[in-house]
């Protein structure tokens, strides 16, 4: 339970980036109320908003995400779990509808609850490196975080239904095939290649890409 979200802005570009110094990043309890916060103090300002032209999510070199923490979500109780199940789908649903584009800077694991953050983002540009999947569904666990929605829609109900219930992954390569992905680039070049489209983005571009 050691993820953290830090953020910066980048000239345009509001940067928030997860990081856990001993393991792959965790979307924990503390870790989803981050992103809410950051993300409704843009919202909430103008300003802000006219400043930032877009929002990139990038996680260590080794994972964008690797899903809830376990051991967190086996303490709570139903009441607690219910409401994480809830501040994690009001989360996606907040990055899927915001005003602005957010795109996601994959790199290394991107599983489970990670995944359903990426599916939630406008554009997914991955590492050579990067590797895809639910293996919750190997445990007969399936996501309460709308990638049972996402999913189907961006790759089809056959691949996507495959990968929701096997718990196996594919790689970066394999995701850019059946369109899970836009980009793949190699390891050093995935923020790069994020942060420029973000800034080629124009002002009128997130009202268009509304509309599509």
């Amino acid at each position: 339970m050691d993820t953290s979200l830090r953020a910066t802005t980048l000239d345009d570009v509001l940067l928030l980036q997860l990081e856990n110094p001993n393991g792959c990043p965790r979307l924990t309890r503390a870790v989803l109320s981050e992103f809410h916060r950051h993300l409704d103090a843009v919202l909430e300002s103008p300003e802000r908003q006219n400043k930032i032209r877009a929002i990139v999510i990038i996680g260590t070199p080794e994972a964008f995400a690797a899903g809830a923490d376990i051991e967190e979500v086996a303490a709570l109780t139903p009441v607690e779990a219910s409401r994480f199940s809830t501040l994690g789908q009001s989360l996606m649903s907040k990055v899927e509808r915001f005003p602005l584009p957010v795109i996601a800077a994959i790199r290394g694991y991107c599983l489970g609850g990670g995944l359903d953050l990426a599916l939630s983002c406008r554009t997914r540009i991955a590492a050579g490196s990067s590797i895809f999947g639910h293996p919750g569904g190997s445990l007969g666990i399936i996501t309460g975080w709308g990638g049972t929605a996402r999913l189907p829609r961006l790759i089809g109900r056959s691949f996507a239904l495959d990968l929701l219930t096997s718990g196996r992954t594919i790689t970066a390569d394999e995701a850019f095939a059946c369109g899970l992905v836009s980009r793949v680039v190699s390891d050093d070049e995935v923020l790069s290649t994020a942060l420029s489209i973000a800034r080629k983005v124009m002002p009128e571009a997130p009202r268009s890409e509304r509309q599509l």
